[in-house]
């Protein structure tokens, strides 16, 4: 028999050592001048370029270069749902999340506050895991099971399940997992994974969350993202006009500092590494970090790559109304990202 799940003191438990840090969204605050910047970032790898930005100081460096002292605020969330709030109430400039919230948030806001994408923050596969031996493909999934998700039918792997649901049934039932996903943080749902015992049996992860949770050998990868779509950017920074508009030589400065930490980060992936262990306190050996993000699948870049397929998905099975043409439609065209997909 299953029991429910203590989630919060898991993550701490197995000494996987995430906080969740809400800060500055008590109270949204009113727009502000150029040199001022609130970024929303949530858990994993995938956020290591915010991880070097911040620790190297690379906004407030190119800010300089401008003209402009940049004062930098930095806010940890679980969830696209979450993030999304944040942003449209003013609470964040730069939201950092899955595409699958991007596409949600821009067809949302078409026409009215148009928020885009700044950039993708690299190419990196996600694992659906689970600890049920029965469970080697979604069609095993039953109603004794539960995934966890960031946040049930918006994050990107949300969206990935439903994809997968699609390619597997058809598009009518693109949604017939929905009802076994539950949101749930990357730490505690990886730390309730490895303990086992609960009605958490699945968990759409991401690095390395995912990879310690293979540790066990409980656990097993049900699906690739990289097998359902091949390579793809599954995390993004967007933001509204607005603020794009409106503080031209801040945004500029991200920008421009995301494209330093992206060089950075793939071509020193030691130094890397202990960007992400400082930055975040992750209790996460070194090495077994390196030997996650050196896999030649990993790439940091700026540059969004395969995004465009769930865009059309999501627009066929009318979870978004508004078809994009491309990429281009759902980022902004800076001067960086130059080229995508």
């Amino acid at each position: 028999m299953s029991r429910r799940l203590p989630f919060a003191p898991l993550a701490a438990a197995i000494g996987l050592g995430f906080s969740l840090i809400t800060g500055s969204l008590v109270a949204p605050s009113a727009a502000h001048a150029e040199g001022e910047i609130r970024i929303a970032e949530q858990f994993g790898i995938v956020y290591l370029l915010l991880n070097v930005v911040r620790d190297q100081g690379l906004i407030e460096k190119h800010g300089k270069e401008q003209g402009v002292d940049i004062k930098v605020d930095w806010t940890q969330l679980s969830g696209g749902a979450a993030v999304n709030d944040a942003l449209l109430s003013g609470s964040i400039d730069i939201a950092g999340a899955g595409v699958g919230p991007l596409l949600t948030i821009w067809d949302r806001t078409h026409g009215k506050q148009n928020v885009k994408a700044v950039a993708s923050l690299g190419n990196f596969p996600y694992y659906l895991v689970s600890n049920n031996p029965k469970v080697k493909t979604i069609a095993d999934f039953t109603e004794k099971d539960r995934i966890a998700v960031p946040a049930v039918g918006v994050s990107v792997q949300s969206r990935f399940l439903q994809y997968a649901a699609a390619k597997q049934w058809g598009d009518k039932e693109f949604n017939r997992l929905d009802k076994y996903t539950i949101a749930l943080p990357h730490p505690d749902a990886t730390a309730a994974l490895i303990a086992g015992g609960t009605e958490l049996s699945g968990h759409f992860s991401n690095p390395p969350f995912q990879d310690q949770a293979l540790e066990n050998p409980n656990v097993h990868v049900v699906l690739n993202t990289y097998d359902l779509l091949g390579p793809n950017s599954p995390t993004v920074l967007f933001a509204t006009e607005k603020f794009r508009d409106e503080n031209p030589k801040t945004y500029k400065a991200f920008v421009d500092a995301l494209t330093e930490a992206a060089q950075f980060a793939q071509n020193d992936k030691g130094a890397a590494a202990d960007t992400y262990i400082r930055v975040t306190k992750a209790k996460i050996d070194r090495a077994a970090l390196l030997k996650i993000i050196d896999n030649p699948q990993y790439e940091f870049s700026v540059t969004p790559k395969n995004t465009y397929p769930l865009a059309e998905f999501l627009y066929r099975v009318g979870a978004i109304k508004n078809k994009p043409d491309s990429w281009k439609d759902y980022f902004f065209q800076d001067a960086k990202p130059l080229q995508g997909s």
